[in-house]
């Protein structure tokens, strides 16, 4: 198959893009190279830098047939951010999702894969959650991945594609061979936090919180 891999030069999709090429199938990226490296492309692998909304950029990935299905690995994602600047996750989640999406609508692209994410779900009253918890997001950066996830929803009700969204918790870690890896300067999620205060990059973790409903009060995350 021909897989189209937006923001394949990022941590996520770079893992992406060197599993589909290890199953044979074909790749070709679009990234605006915002947060993603390019350095991280595997050689032979065309890389159209731009929007992945753009349908000029999209068009050019095509150049020599369309795609079987769009791998959407492509977003802003701290939520910290998202809460300074909202607007900023509006415009980058959601309607370049949507233009992404009514792009593959016109041109038939049958399946996509949209990278979300667990922060969809808040703050759950139950736990582990399951694809039947309530999804109630408590910030932008999860509200927009939702709006997404529900877009695809009713666009695959309308027959437009077929859609499915992947919830991570905490993706980390490292190719095997450790030729990937997460690179992200300063981090914000919790994991690279933690190995920074191990390798004395950093002084300490800082503990948010203290009014959880747990022994000692603070925040806890199950892995």
């Amino acid at each position: 198959m021909k897989i189209l891999v937006t923001g394949g030069a990022g941590y996520v999709g770079s893992h992406v893009v060197r599993t589909l090429l290890d199953a044979d199938h074909r790749v070709v990226i679009v990234d605006d190279l915002s947060s993603g490296h390019r350095v991280t492309v595997p050689d032979g692998v065309p890389v159209h830098v731009g929007r992945c909304g753009d349908a000029a950029v999209l068009d050019a990935a095509s150049d020599g047939g369309l795609p079987d299905a769009v791998m959407h690995m492509a977003a802003s994602c701290s939520v910290s951010e998202s809460v300074e600047i909202p607007q900023l996750y509006y415009r980058n989640n959601l309607l370049e999702s949507l233009a992404l999406m009514d792009w593959m609508a016109a041109r038939r692209v049958p399946f996509l894969v949209h990278s979300s994410t667990c922060a969809v779900y808040g703050i759950p009253e139950r736990q582990p959650v399951n694809e039947d918890t309530e999804a109630r997001p408590i910030n932008p950066y999860g509200a927009t991945k939702l709006a997404v996830d529900r877009a695809i929803q009713y666009y695959s009700d309308a027959k437009l594609l077929t859609g499915i969204a992947l919830r991570y918790f905490n993706a980390a870690g490292a190719h095997p061979d450790g030729s990937l890896g997460e690179d992200k300067t300063p981090a914000s999620n919790l994991i690279p936090v933690v190995f920074d205060v191990a390798l004395g990059r950093t002084e300490l973790v800082e503990v948010y919180g203290d009014d959880y409903p747990t022994p000692d009060g603070t925040g806890v995350r199950d892995y």
